[in-house]
């Protein structure tokens, strides 16, 4: 006879533990009490839990889970990037980013993470998508990446303060908003104050121009930043880029932008990936300044980080600097981000977990 499924901890709120709480025979007050074990302090197990009652801890490790996932492996970049490898209860794989802020030893991080196993958007000059969509995460997956990321960061840097990591980036593996839901109430986890407590203008979602996605989020009444993947400013070349723009055309996203800007009140960030030959001539900035200038928005140029088995290059530093120099002198609010963690494969493009799973 198979034992009942235990309840999933991870993921839930304060009234949903309070909940559980109560229907265990227990005060409320209780609920609060995990919220902050899990939440805080990052533990998987109910023996951990001090201020509990030895009894209730038995019978939250009997009936209970706490499904912070397992870091499988990890690699360390020159520039302090961290790269982790999980393993969800499934037995799948997801990858993990955390980027130092600064070269201090003290420095805090932010952490890329994934909201789904592949991706079904298919961009062409990114690992993620060679491998098509497995499936979604759930709320609680996408939460346990920071707890097990912070986890792990404490025990590698033997420090222990809980705001090791201050920013979070959903530009990990997947497309935030065709995982909508899920997205959502992580969010709502990590920026609530009695728990993770992450500012929400502290969060950035990308997207790569998934609309629908971008016309619920503008109804959030949420502080986050929006970025949106645009690596090119003419629907041909986009579409050759981001099958997803055949879909939703630049004009319907930039409509959407539109939108979403007048509704909260926040500046957008555009990203563009620069690829040698083929995105990043004089008629292309042209395109960028003439799609952008209206917008209250910004430009976030990524030089490319060259993949294995997939054709694009990295421009020469001279027209990665002539193409930023066309949009600064245009008016545009650019900026060239530095690439952190490409020696091991942790930076924008590049996160394609099959490549651990063949090395093991």
């Amino acid at each position: 006879m198979n034992s009942p499924e235990k309840i999933e901890l991870l993921g839930l709120n304060i009234p949903e533990l309070e909940e559980i709480m109560i229907q265990f025979g227990e005060p409320r007050f209780r609920g609060r009490q995990l919220y902050k074990w899990i939440y805080q302090k990052g533990v998987n197990s109910a023996y951990e839990m001090s201020d509990i009652p030895w009894n209730l801890r038995e019978k939250l490790d009997e009936q209970t889970k706490i499904s912070i996932p397992r870091v499988l492996k990890q690699r360390v970049s020159a520039d302090g990037t961290r790269k982790f490898l999980f393993e969800l209860e499934d037995k799948k794989n997801i990858e993990t980013v955390l980027i130092p802020q600064t070269s201090e030893k003290n420095s805090t991080y932010s952490l890329c993470i994934s909201t789904q196993i592949g991706c079904p958007v298919c961009c062409t000059f990114c690992a993620t998508g060679l491998s098509g969509l497995q499936r979604n995460l759930k709320a609680y997956e996408i939460i346990g990446q920071f707890l097990g990321s912070r986890n792990e960061l404490k025990k590698r840097l033997k420090v222990d303060h809980p705001q090791l990591i201050t920013n979070i980036v959903y530009m990990g593996m997947g497309e935030p908003l065709l995982n909508y839901k899920e997205t959502i109430e992580s969010i709502r986890l990590f920026t609530d104050h009695k728990g993770i407590n992450i500012g929400q203008r502290h969060i950035t979602v990308s997207t790569s121009g998934e609309i629908k996605g971008i016309e619920l989020l503008a109804k959030e009444d949420l502080q986050i930043t929006l970025a949106i993947s645009l690596h090119a400013a003419d629907n041909d070349l986009r579409s050759s880029l981001i099958p997803l723009n055949r879909k939703y055309p630049l004009e319907k996203v930039i409509m959407a932008v539109e939108k979403y800007i007048k509704c909260t009140n926040r500046r957008v960030t555009f990203e563009y990936i620069m690829l040698d030959g083929i995105n990043v001539s004089k008629k292309d900035a042209n395109n960028v300044i003439n799609i952008v200038k209206p917008l209250l928005a910004n430009i976030n140029l990524i030089p490319y980080n060259e993949v294995e088995n997939i054709p694009y290059k990295k421009p020469p530093d001279n027209k990665i600097y002539q193409f930023y120099k066309w949009l600064r002198d245009a008016g545009l609010n650019v900026t060239i981000r530095e690439e952190k963690g490409a020696d091991i494969e942790a930076a924008c493009g590049q996160l394609k977990a099959e490549r651990w799973i063949k090395n093991r």
